[in-house]
């Protein structure tokens, strides 16, 4: 037997799931290890193991290939915490990266933040100025060389950035774009001073026009390179030693994997690789249930994450942004906000109830988990009201003290607020739901879609608690909570059902109407670039998909829309039509009649993305049909409505459930290592592939 495994590492818990050749899935939860997470990875391999009644070893030895997805990459960003290191451009840009264009008072602000004129700064820089030297060169707009790299004083800035102790160093000079070859000759004078020190090169990361955008990305690429790889060599050598046996591949922030030894090169295009784990899967459930328009949402121990898809297809991004600076990486659109499980709750200089963004994380976790927390949590509010059970989490190996939620709830918050515990807890809850469907409005409704086209799919530790709730605040109709005991995990279950993906681009600015033959050699040069990035991953694919795209904006402004472009020589008339697509998506997105044609459009960044279909089935079986009905396992009193108190409540033991089995609500279904809610006036359903499905009263 062939089997392929996904392995989620979050911020507070690490899931793996498992599917074999004949569609089986299994699937597992431990607790994440920070800050050595390659811990928990065999943690939850061991569990897996376990589940399936095999040693770990015979396991890994069936692998076909395990997919890993990451927060370490992420978090080091956004926490600041990387390694000290240089950067290198042309003489007389070193202060591009400190001024940060008038994007460095803009981008990633709310609108509030806009507003306050005053209070407005500019983000702090990546590096200090100590660290950003100079090279003498010169690449003009066309790619001719004006200026000849002066390699003495590239030796010189080198050692002076190796002699401060650098890890990395980046290196960005203008127009590599369009020329690469002085970036490529100082990468070979960086490696004759200091052999085997992380260089990430501008014209490789990130080969786009508008140079601060450029320049940021591959400095945020060298400073969590070296750790990437250091900790993907160090996982890949320890799951060897435990008997892996086919590759180790990473997940990507654009949908699809790439072999471990070939993350690191761009290691910026796995920042995303947890938050995309979800979208991925509900991208493969929904084509086997006929949904086309999907809300993906995962409710984890630290974030609360929204991913969009529409007509079969993830909504994807060319660009997103970390820290206020802007990051050139193709990603699928992502949502999320600090609203997870171990959300603590708080209370502002007003007396108001927050929740969030401040997690408790695995370490120390929620005030229930007893290991030193003191602070109440979405976690903590769930268990006093019932919806979770005292025996505790993933099945009981996580215990829970009912007493510890009640004191943290009571001393920070019920006490201060005059409310009972109770109370207190309903309060939480509500806040809860409330700033998660918040966040769904404004994924959903503010980008010109209606929630009632859509299904809802909820996952995560804490996502089936409060799906109906969430779903509820924008109107959505369904809500479906996938495969049973894979919900919790089925970030892990994507990375699973991935395919290899690889892009490559290159802006190439140039008014419309555009020379068909310079598009399709343009086009033609990436697609060697992506089929030649497949082949060095080492594996052997079902097929390969080949998709282009080009980034078309209209004269003189700056927002560009992504627009596919069709395979093969281009002709006049099917560049034509795609400026036609440019125009609809334009006004599709900013309102019909916003754009402006007299103005004429400019091509400015051409893409080609290559999928590697791996020859390994995510089509699910279906499960044992229901032979009479649904029957409580028992009841307990519980809380969904602080206006109505506890209410004793039928409880569902999933693993008794069958397809077909009818629930009436208020009901509680604990899965084992989730527990979901179908609240008074709404039924849920078991469907033909183990799915719960809840409908809206």
């Amino acid at each position: 037997m062939s089997v392929v495994i996904g392995v989620d590492v979050g911020g507070t818990f690490t899931d793996a799931v498992l599917i074999d050749d004949e569609g089986g899935v299994v699937a597992a939860k431990m607790p994440s290890t920070p800050p050595d997470y390659s811990t928990g990875v065999l943690d939850v391999l061991r569990v897996l193991a376990g589940e399936r009644g095999q040693p770990l070893e015979s396991m890994l030895a069936e692998v076909h290939h395990l997919a890993h997805g990451t927060t370490s990459s992420l978090n080091a960003l956004v926490t600041g915490n990387v390694p000290k290191v240089g950067y290198l451009t042309t003489v007389g840009h070193r202060d591009s990266i400190f001024i940060m264009n008038v994007e460095g008072r803009y981008l990633g602000r709310s609108p509030e933040e806009l507003q306050d004129v005053l209070g407005q700064s500019k983000a702090h820089a990546l590096l200090p100025k100590k660290l950003a030297l100079e090279v003498v060169e010169r690449i003009d707009r066309d790619g001719n060389v004006v200026v000849p790299l002066n390699e003495e004083a590239a030796r010189a800035s080198i050692r002076a950035l190796v002699d401060a102790g650098v890890q990395a160093i980046a290196v960005s000079l203008l127009w590599s774009f369009r020329n690469p070859v002085h970036e490529e000759r100082v990468r070979e004078l960086v490696h004759e001073i200091a052999p085997g020190l992380f260089v990430a090169l501008s014209s490789e990361v990130s080969p786009r026009i508008r140079e601060f955008a450029r320049s940021a990305t591959t400095i945020m690429s060298a400073q969590i390179g070296p750790g990437l790889r250091t900790y993907l060599g160090s996982l890949e050598t320890t799951l060897r030693e435990h008997g892996l046996r086919g590759p180790l591949l990473v997940m990507q922030s654009n949908g699809g994997a790439v072999a471990a030894a070939e993350a690191p090169r761009t290691a910026i295009s796995t920042v995303g690789s947890v938050l995309t784990g979800g979208v991925v899967g509900a991208v493969a459930l929904g084509r086997q249930l006929g949904h086309r328009n999907v809300i993906a949402t995962d409710v984890g121990g630290t974030t609360f994450l929204v991913g969009l898809i529409v007509d079969g297809e993830p909504v994807r991004s060319s660009t997103t942004i970390i820290n206020h600076h802007p990051v050139n990486v193709p990603t699928l659109e992502v949502h999320a906000i600090g609203s997870g499980g171990g959300a603590v709750a708080w209370l502002d200089a007003g007396g108001n109830l927050q929740v969030g963004p401040h997690s408790a994380g695995a370490v120390p976790g929620p005030a229930c988990y007893e290991q030193g927390g003191e602070h109440p949590t979405n976690t903590d509010a769930n268990l006093v009201l019932g919806i979770l059970s005292d025996r505790g989490l993933i099945g009981g190996r996580k215990p829970l003290s009912v007493e510890a939620a009640r004191q943290a709830i009571r001393t920070k918050i019920a006490e201060p607020l005059g409310l009972s515990v109770e109370e207190a807890a309903a309060a939480i809850y509500a806040v809860q739901n409330s700033q998660t469907g918040d966040l769904l409005r404004k994924t959903v409704v503010e980008t010109g879609h209606d929630p009632r086209d859509f299904v809802l799919y909820a996952f995560g530790g804490a996502g089936p608690a409060h799906a109906a709730m969430y779903a509820a605040e924008v109107g959505v109709g369904e809500v479906v909570i996938p495969l049973g005991q894979v919900a919790s995990a089925f970030s892990a279950y994507g990375l699973a059902t991935s395919d290899v993906v690889v892009a490559a681009e290159l802006s190439d600015p140039g008014p419309v109407p555009l020379d068909p033959d310079r598009a399709t050699a343009g086009f033609e040069r990436l697609e060697r670039t992506v089929v030649r990035a497949l082949e060095r991953q080492g594996l052997t694919y079902a097929s390969t998909v080949v998709e282009r795209e080009l980034d078309l904006r209209y004269t003189a402004q700056l927002a560009e829309v992504t627009t596919p472009v069709p395979g093969g020589p281009l002709t006049r008339e099917a560049l034509d039509e795609v400026v036609t697509a440019f125009e609809q998506r334009y006004a599709d997105l900013y309102g019909p009649g916003s754009g402006f044609s007299a103005a004429g459009v400019q091509a400015i960044t051409y893409r080609v993305r290559a999928t590697g279909v791996l020859p390994f089935s995510s089509k699910l079986p279906e499960v044992e049909p229901a032979e009479s009905g649904a029957v409580p396992s028992g009841t307990r009193p519980i809380c969904l409505d602080g206006r109505l108190g506890y209410v004793d409540t039928a409880v569902h033991d999933y693993r008794g459930l069958r397809s077909g089995h009818v629930i009436a609500g208020p009901a509680v279904i604990e899965l084992p290592t989730t527990t979901a809610v179908i609240p008074a006036g709404s039924t849920g359903r078991i469907d033909a592939l183990g799915n719960l499905a809840i409908n809206a009263g």
